[in-house]
C-alpha cells in the first residue's frame, strides 16, 4: 500500500486528481463505499478552498495513527491568506469569498475529525482524518 500520496493543487483538475487519490486509498484500506464517498467529497472540499482562497497548495494522503487508532488522514496545506476566525469558517453558511460556506463544516460532517491550523499572511493546514473500519 502507498505511504504519503502528495498532490500539488494548482487548477480544477488537481482537485479531481487528490479526490482519486484519496477514494484509492480508502478502498484499498476497506472503507465502505459510502465511507469512501464521504472521503472523496471530504478531499473536494478541502482541495476547492485550496484553488479558490489560497491559489496553490497541496493535499497529502496517508495512512497514520492517530489517538491511538489507525486512520486515513488528509493534510491540506497552503501558503495563502490565512483564515481570520477559524471559528466562524467553521460554521455552516459562514463564507469570505463567493461559496456557499458549506466547504470546512461539510468536511468536517464527513469525516471523524477536522482540524485547522491557520495563521494571517502565512496559510492555513486543514487535516482531517476517517478511523479504518475494525477488521480492515
Amino acid at each position: 500500500m502507498a505511504a504519503d500520496i502528495v498532490i500539488d493543487i494548482n487548477t480544477s483538475d488537481d482537485i479531481v486528481a487528490a479526490r482519486q487519490a484519496g477514494h484509492q486509498l480508502a478502498l484499498d484500506l476497506g472503507f465502505s463505499m459510502t465511507d469512501v464517498t464521504m472521503i472523496a467529497t471530504a478531499i473536494s472540499e478541502v482541495a476547492r478552498n485550496i484553488t479558490s482562497y489560497a491559489g496553490r497548495g497541496a493535499v497529502r494522503v496517508a495512512v497514520a495513527d492517530r489517538e491511538g487508532r489507525k486512520c486515513l488522514v488528509v493534510r491540506a496545506e497552503d501558503n495563502g491568506p490565512g483564515i481570520a476566525d477559524v471559528g466562524r469558517a467553521l460554521e455552516d453558511g459562514y463564507s469570505t469569498g463567493r461559496g456557499l460556506g458549506m466547504g470546512l463544516p461539510g468536511a468536517r460532517r464527513l469525516m471523524d475529525r477536522l482540524i485547522v491550523d491557520s495563521t494571517l499572511g502565512k496559510g492555513t493546514v486543514v487535516e482531517m482524518w476517517k478511523w479504518v473500519p475494525p477488521g480492515a
